[in-house]
């Protein structure tokens, strides 16, 4: 029987909101967590907590993340491309307002971004994401609590 890779959270760090949350929660179930950007963003000090900075380069902090998560992963970004490349690998994608990224909603998270880039490229103005409300943040606990049960769950099962 081999032993389920550890448990680590994955953090694209540039303009998730919800990095408080990860830092509480990893904390209670005593996982690492690795917060990736392409500038300095101040990290708890903590054993478990690491901050990896990337080059400034384009998706020089999505290919870390994709590059090292696998089984065993929880990815955290609202980055659609990044969502889709992690789950390939296996991991568990959240997203900040708490709704998981899926092998079923990833398709139409990708076509949605594409209409919405093509709408930009013909000169429609967007609003942007909606600012963050407390139930959002509430789900997106709620939503990494399960996560982490659902890898250690799997972590007890033997293995084929």
């Amino acid at each position: 029987m081999s032993a389920a890779p550890p448990i680590a959270i994955y953090v694209d760090a540039d303009a998730c909101p919800v990095k408080a949350e990860v830092y509480k929660v990893a904390e209670r179930y005593g996982l690492a967590v690795h917060v990736v950007a392409n500038q300095f963003i101040a990290v708890p000090r903590h054993p478990l907590f690491a901050f990896h900075l990337v080059d400034a380069g384009f998706d020089a902090a999505d290919d870390w993340i994709a590059e090292r998560t696998g089984q065993g992963a929880i990815v955290v970004t609202a980055d659609i491309p990044l969502a889709a490349r992690c789950l390939k690998n296996g991991a568990i994608v959240i997203g900040s307002t708490g709704k998981p990224f899926t092998d079923a909603s990833i398709g139409m998270a990708l076509a949605g971004r594409a209409i919405a880039e093509y709408r930009r490229a013909m000169g429609e103005q967007g609003g942007g994401p909606a600012p963050l409300a407390p139930k959002d943040r509430s789900r997106f606990l709620s939503a990494l609590d399960e996560a982490v049960m659902k890898l250690k769950r799997a972590a007890l099962r033997p293995s084929p």
